[in-house]
């Protein structure tokens, strides 16, 4: 699942959540929900050229409902946001450290719950762009 759909995804959570403990826990099983779903995905060489432009998509959305959350919900949306992103840094920290700082088994996990296929970019596009949606309604309401 593209980073900037975990980013939005995070961020409808810890709109709800009732602190931000809660927001970076739920935010963090949210993810494993999220690349449950069958998604798009590609080889690895071929990964850094759809990573990086998404990776910058996502700041640009942690800024983004950062500044459109409540100052009341700020913490909360952000760490909603941290938890849902967490257990994708293994990819940045594999590719600039050679290792994932996460056990084995913790990162097989991860990896085995993935069913990407190359063939459902538009799928992933939708959701991403679903999830924005949801985001921008979200934080603009619980204002």
């Amino acid at each position: 699942m593209l980073v900037t759909t975990h980013v939005l995804s995070g961020a409808v959570i810890g709109a709800f959540a009732p602190d931000v403990e809660t927001a970076l826990a739920r935010g963090f099983v949210s993810h494993f929900a999220l690349d449950a779903i069958p998604h798009w995905g590609t080889e690895p060489d071929q990964l850094l050229r759809v990573a990086v432009p998404d990776g910058l998509i996502g700041l640009v959305a942690i800024a983004a409902v950062a500044r459109a959350a409540a100052p009341a919900r700020r913490v909360a949306v952000l760490g909603g946001v941290f938890g849902a992103c967490l257990p994708d840094v293994d990819k940045p920290a594999e590719l600039f450290f050679g290792r994932s700082p996460f056990p084995q088994w913790f990162d097989r996990f991860h990896a085995g719950i993935q069913h990407e296929r190359e063939h459902r970019w538009r799928r992933e596009v939708a959701t991403a762009a679903g999830m924005a949606v949801l985001a921008a309604v979200v934080l603009r309401t619980r204002r």
